[in-house]
């Protein structure tokens, strides 16, 4: 029997021998390839696909401890941007102390601490440590440049910013609150408060510095800070002998140097003194907990100035109000530069700063910045300027081109 067969069908059954043909003679140049170079490390070549590409975005992020707590996709955070038009606020001489004491600490300490190292939630972005170090340095360039010539900075003007630098934009990602966009501006400042060298009826509450030679064996890792207010360290105590108390304050003082992290200490006799924490009970702080039922509990230096980040209190960064922010020095990182945008029309308000400082609310925090807000004799002061600030804003980071 004689079968009749279409030009359609010849053509179909030569379009098949040919794909055929193709994928025989690919596989075994592919083979060839191979066994041309045995040193090579055999490549697997796949086709791209959606889901690869947002796997090579992953970013896995860190806690305080340094263990892992969950994953984020890189390009659902940062995404590239120009700045709007608006002047960029900040004070120059400011700006310019805060940068070079932070660019000195990479050089001085990074050694010695590599978590700075890490290029964390940037790195899906391409951005590297070295790059943020480009970027500290050019800017304190141009800040030296512009302040010798008693010019207004060109960083201040978003042309030359969005000219010489990536901008990327920084959407917030909270777990918990996922609609949430804007970064959150929380604020922190440094109090004055009056106090003691010695223990009165007004001021009982002291700060501790530990003794070095008894702080080797971390035995105040123990100790929460309930335990450290029964009297431990006291005469009598159990522990008394290896603290030296710095100053007395009141219960609420306290807290407020626990928190803030500074405290600048008026005393009688019209000296005063900073005084910073040093280290911690490494009991971690737990958000939505009342500060006073924390268990989380700080011994104090005496310092020359308001101090940032560092890895051990002699290293610590010597910082300015109004340039810093307090942030995620694991996965965001130190040295970042930040720019915030709030308001809108003739309210619009950018504001810039480095993030030189961290503490154990920001670990992990994807979705906030602490902003150093001044110095400030009362809280009521304080709440009057920060309702001045935003409680949310656009983010912006800034890395040199």
């Amino acid at each position: 029997m004689r079968f009749k067969f279409s030009r359609k069908f010849y053509l179909s059954l030569g379009l098949c021998l040919l794909s055929v043909l193709s994928t025989v003679v690919l596989n075994s140049c592919s083979q060839n390839l191979v066994k041309a170079d045995s040193t090579q490390p055999e490549v697997s070549i796949v086709a791209p696909s959606s889901k690869i590409a947002q796997a090579s975005d992953a970013y896995k992020v860190i806690d305080e401890a340094r263990q892992y707590r969950y994953t984020v996709q890189g390009n659902e955070i940062l995404d590239a941007a120009n700045l709007p038009k608006a002047k960029v606020n900040f004070n120059q001489a400011d700006l310019l102390t805060t940068l070079v004491n932070t660019r000195k600490y990479y050089q001085e300490h990074s050694s010695a601490d590599p978590d700075v190292l890490r290029p964390g939630l940037l790195a899906t972005q391409g951005v590297t440590v070295d790059d943020t170090l480009k970027t500290l340095d050019f800017m304190i360039t141009v800040l030296q440049e512009d302040i010798s010539n008693g010019r207004p900075t060109r960083l201040q003007n978003p042309d030359f910013i969005n000219k010489n630098f990536r901008v990327i934009k920084w959407t917030a990602h909270n777990p918990k609150k996922p609609a949430q966009k804007q970064v959150r501006l929380t604020k922190y400042a440094v109090f004055t408060h009056p106090g003691s060298r010695t223990k009165t009826s007004a001021f009982s509450i002291p700060i501790y510095s530990l003794k070095d030679e008894f702080a080797s064996d971390k035995f105040y890792t123990k100790y929460t800070k309930q335990d450290v207010l029964s009297g431990i360290y006291e005469p009598g105590g159990k522990e008394h002998g290896k603290v030296q108390p710095l100053a007395y304050l009141t219960r609420q003082g306290l807290e407020e140097a626990l928190m803030e992290g500074t405290v600048l200490i008026n005393f009688p006799d019209g000296t005063s003194g900073y005084f910073n924490v040093d280290r911690s009970n490494e009991i971690a702080f737990v958000k939505g907990v009342n500060p006073r039922n924390q268990k989380r509990y700080w011994y104090f230096r005496k310092v020359d100035a308001i101090k940032g980040y560092g890895y051990k209190i002699g290293a610590k960064i010597s910082i300015k109000p109004g340039v810093t922010f307090a942030g995620d020095v694991l996965n965001i990182g130190l040295g970042r530069m930040i720019v915030l945008d709030s308001g809108k029309g003739n309210n619009r308000r950018l504001r810039m700063a480095v993030i030189a400082d961290t503490g154990g609310a920001f670990l992990p925090s994807l979705y906030q910045l602490d902003y150093l807000s001044g110095v400030f004799k009362s809280k009521g002061d304080f709440q009057d300027y920060i309702r001045t600030l935003p409680e949310f804003a656009n983010a912006y980071i800034l890395v040199k081109k």
